[in-house]
């Protein structure tokens, strides 16, 4: 029994190693998997990193391998729990606000309809959280760049006013987006999001990182 958890620890360790590698892979060559004619606004799972203008570490540090948030990490962790009260089809799932970044796990849903726990392996468009197959309803869907924008905008006003910079650009201009597909996909980022504040030495975003 001891020898079988022993296998299934180091198994668990090498899977972990190599999401980790993958999305950092990604990121230090900032690579966009934003497909040109794909619609943002319909029902999905996207895994969204947003960066501070020139990776200043505002939000806090990472101490003993958790994240301790500023006064300006707390304004942006709250301005993104928020985003769901503006809008109603949208919906957080695991997300962390890092030293100069933050990453998060955005569901666009069908309106009026429940949550599944997780994407079903279908084309995003067949992620309807508890609707079936049924039409979207009609009506004006914001999608996910609005929704990026507003949680950038909401944020950056309040903690410009803060820093006494009323106007300045804090966020950089872009974000980095993912389409999540499957359940495996999403149980990969979703333990990537929770591993963040161990592997920020050798994050591509920390500006202290060694070389």
């Amino acid at each position: 029994m001891e020898r079988k958890k022993q296998a299934l620890t180091r198994r668990h360790l090498f899977e972990t190693e190599y999401i980790c590698m993958t999305f950092t892979w990604e990121f230090r060559g900032r690579r966009s998997i934003r497909m040109p004619d794909y619609d943002y606004s319909v029902p999905g799972w996207y895994f969204i990193t947003i960066c501070v203008k020139n990776r200043q570490c505002v939000f806090g540090d990472v101490v003993d391998g958790k994240m301790v948030l500023s006064r300006f990490g707390y304004i942006a962790k709250q301005s993104l729990k928020d985003v769901p009260k503006h809008y109603k089809h949208v919906r957080l799932d695991s997300y962390i606000v890092m030293p100069n970044h933050v990453h998060v796990i955005i569901v666009i849903r069908r309106v009026g309809a429940g949550f599944k726990p997780a994407p079903t392996g279908l084309h995003p468009t067949h992620i309807t959280d508890g609707a079936g197959l049924k039409p979207a309803p009609t009506g004006k869907r914001q999608g996910l760049s609005e929704t990026i924008r507003a949680f950038k905008t909401f944020s950056a006003q309040k903690i410009n006013m803060l820093r006494q910079s009323s106007g300045d650009p804090f966020w950089q201009r872009n974000f980095h987006e993912r389409i999540i597909w499957t359940d495996e996909g999403l149980a990969s980022t979703r333990d990537y999001i929770r591993l963040n504040p161990l592997r920020w030495h050798v994050d591509p975003e920390n500006p202290n990182r060694p070389e």
